[in-house]
């Protein structure tokens, strides 16, 4: 049987089978390795596997198979020391909620996301929360803000999730696809799922039933079906967010905005930093390359994780 992982427990995987429907209590069969990809989690929330119903468990069933991934956003394991943790896989986009207020989300932290995306080409919209807390300064900062996002290609939408403003948009973008819903914590997100997500308890419920009882667990993902054929995956915040598997020599190939001016430094190996001749300092210098971006940039090339 085929079927899609809904959610993973860590022990025991949630897979919805894809002719019925039906929700199955799966374990692997095994130990799957992925190659060349030391991760804590074999299976993610967006997998699509095959597997067979145990006889002597009703309900109970063994995954012999995982089908190659179209994409996935990984971060580092906050677990496992030397591990990735695979967030979500199989996704048609990802919908980043952020704040500039109550808390804010920095920069360094939006930067990281993009490029994880961009790594793995998932296209990305910044959804912009708690608009209703903003004074006049507040919404032109905003503004400001999703002009530089989207002069790079991500869109955006705002939203007030406690309000409801902004969530018919949002539940638009929706329609007839999986949509990775993240951010780190404080910014909304569940306030969100539950103005998404119509009978959302019932719909928890129903997928907790078959998880271990009595385990509650943050650590993974769930999705969600919002109505056939459209579907959320809603991801514990994020508290950070350490790149995976890109390195440091292919870092900027991953920013739009300096993607388009490779291969013009004076030194093909220009890591723009400090060398002469850098064509995407001179950018930075000129503004045609924002000062936010820049910084994130070399926060990543440094190495530093951002926690906030």
């Amino acid at each position: 049987m085929h079927g899609t992982v809904v959610k993973s427990t860590g022990s025991w995987y949630v897979v919805r089978g894809t002719d019925t429907g039906q929700l199955y209590r799966c374990r692997l069969r095994g130990k799957f390795k992925i190659k060349g990809l030391k991760v804590s989690n074999p299976l993610a929330v967006g997998d699509h596997v095959e597997f067979a119903v145990e006889a002597q468990a009703e309900g109970s069933a063994v995954i012999s198979h995982i089908a190659k991934r179209r994409n996935y956003i990984i971060r580092r394991s906050v677990h496992k020391t030397g591990h990735s943790h695979i967030v979500a896989a199989n996704l048609d986009q990802a919908l980043l909620v952020v704040t500039l207020v109550s808390p804010a989300t920095s920069f360094g932290f939006i930067d990281r996301f993009l490029v994880t995306a961009e790594a793995y080409h998932v296209p990305v919209t910044l959804l912009f929360n708690k608009t209703d807390l903003y004074d006049a300064d507040g919404f032109e900062y905003q503004a400001e803000i999703a002009g530089m996002y989207a002069s790079l290609g991500y869109p955006s939408r705002t939203c007030a999730a406690t309000t409801g403003e902004g969530v018919a948009e949002i539940d638009a973008l929706l329609e007839g696809k999986v949509s990775l819903l993240a951010g780190h914590s404080g910014v909304g997100k569940s306030t969100l799922i539950n103005a998404l997500v119509p009978d959302l308890d019932l719909k928890t419920a129903e997928i907790s039933e078959f998880s271990d009882k009595g385990v509650h667990t943050t650590t993974f993902a769930e999705m969600l079906e919002v109505r056939p054929g459209t579907h959320i995956i809603d991801t514990p915040g994020i508290k950070e967010l350490g790149l995976v598997e890109i390195p440091p020599a292919e870092l900027a190939g991953y920013f739009p905005e300096m993607r388009a001016l490779l291969n013009q430094c004076r030194y093909h190996n220009c890591q723009h930093t400090h060398e002469p001749g850098c064509v995407v300092r001179e950018a930075v210098d000129q503004g045609r390359i924002a000062l936010p971006r820049y910084d994130s940039y070399l926060s990543m090339l440094a190495g530093e994780d951002n926690r906030h």
